[in-house]
């Protein structure tokens, strides 16, 4: 299964309404009780997106090496074709953001065999072939 940046992004900040369901689910990945899990590399130029206009670049480094370093995490480098499969499923599904269609293009490739995407987003669950679960559902 792959795990979509929401839960990622709640694991780092501060305060959120899904970290306390973040720093479990990371706890139940790196104890082996969550596997296999992958994520797409895309969450490291995510985080920095969505944090740049208000961090300071060292604390965004420091956030992510804490989730470089999460253990029993498969992270999955797109290639040419994850982004040429993520502009089509832009087009057609009609999502705006890039960072979603690379991840559900991630989720459809043979390195996620189930198709599974974790994420709080409902917009997996119109593509064709991902299976979506809610992190909230997630038995850990």
């Amino acid at each position: 299964m792959l795990l979509e940046s929401d839960v990622f992004i709640a694991y780092i900040k501060k305060e959120d309404w899904l970290k306390k369901l973040a720093i479990a689910i990371i706890g139940a990945i790196e104890n082996g009780e969550l596997s296999p899990v992958q994520a797409s590399t895309e969450i490291f130029h995510e985080i920095y997106y969505v944090f740049s206009d208000y961090a300071p670049l060292h604390v965004i480094m420091v956030d992510e090496a804490k989730i470089a370093e999460i253990k029993n995490l498969k992270y999955i480098n797109p290639d040419y074709t994850t982004y040429i499969s993520a502009l089509n499923i832009m087009d057609t599904y009609g999502i705006s953001s890039i960072f979603d269609a690379i991840y559900a293009a991630t989720a459809l490739s043979v390195n996620v065999p189930d198709h599974t995407i974790v994420s709080t987003d409902e917009v997996y669950g119109t593509i064709r072939g991902i299976k979506r679960v809610d992190p909230r559902k997630l038995e850990i």
